[in-house]
């Protein structure tokens, strides 16, 4: 799917690898970009508008884990708004296996509950346009960070689920797939809690290994985009 001229919601559009992919969006050109976050961050809004004058950058404050209802009236107001919305990126994500409930309800739980909402605005069986889905997985979850179960199996999850939606297709009109990101050099590796502390160094541990910078992981995000395959696993490392 060429970005150019389309309309793209980016849930946690604005993180360490989500904002230098927002960077790399906006240099190809889509009509909008939607970033959807938790935390708002003026300065790099200003700079994604600056980046690209031509595309339209907007910002509405989003917690992944709020119910469907409350996703769903957010998205009533930017498909009045946008009237077609061509592709959603779920990008939230935590890792912190001391935060149990949070970890699943972020990496998984918000994955489904957004996607639930948007189907409201694209099932074909209700008389929408179908649309594309990208999911943010992780290498994890098809090779698990033991010391982090709790992560990795989040992870696993919303792989599954993926492939699922993929499958769904024919039904739904919706397509999807899975951006599995390698180890990323964000804040997110270089310190965070073990499950029981089975491994207090385990940040330094996994930076003991092969990394990537967040422009080299988003560089080949937009790549998948472009690729556009129903069902791909993208590993990107």
């Amino acid at each position: 799917m060429a970005i150019a001229n389309k309309n793209i919601i980016f849930v946690a559009g604005l993180g360490g690898i989500g904002l230098d992919t927002s960077r790399e969006i906006v240099k190809s050109g889509p009509k909008n970009l939607v970033i959807l976050d938790r935390i708002e961050n003026p300065t790099a809004i200003a700079e994604l508008k600056a980046l690209n004058p031509k595309v339209t950058v907007t910002f509405y404050p989003y917690d992944v884990t709020v119910p469907v209802a409350e996703t769903t009236k957010l998205l009533k107001t930017i498909f009045a708004k946008l009237k077609i919305v061509d592709l959603l990126i779920n990008g939230a994500g935590i890792l912190d296996d001391h935060q149990i409930e949070r970890t699943i309800a972020v990496n998984f739980t918000g994955t489904v509950n957004t996607t639930t909402a948007i189907m409201e605005f694209w099932d074909k069986r209700k008389g929408g346009p179908g649309g594309v889905i990208a999911n943010i997985c992780s290498v994890t979850g098809f090779n698990a960070i033991y010391q982090v179960p709790v992560y990795s199996a989040s992870k696993a999850a919303a792989l599954s689920f993926t492939n699922s939606l993929a499958r769904l297709a024919p039904i739904t009109g919706v397509t999807a797939y899975s951006i599995n990101p390698g180890i990323t050099r964000t804040p997110l590796v270089h310190k965070f809690n073990s499950w029981l502390d089975v491994e207090p160094r385990v940040g330094e541990l996994l930076l003991e290994h092969p990394t990537q910078t967040t422009l080299e992981c988003a560089q080949n995000f937009v790549k998948a985009i472009e690729a556009n395959q129903n069902g791909a696993i993208w590993q990107l490392d």
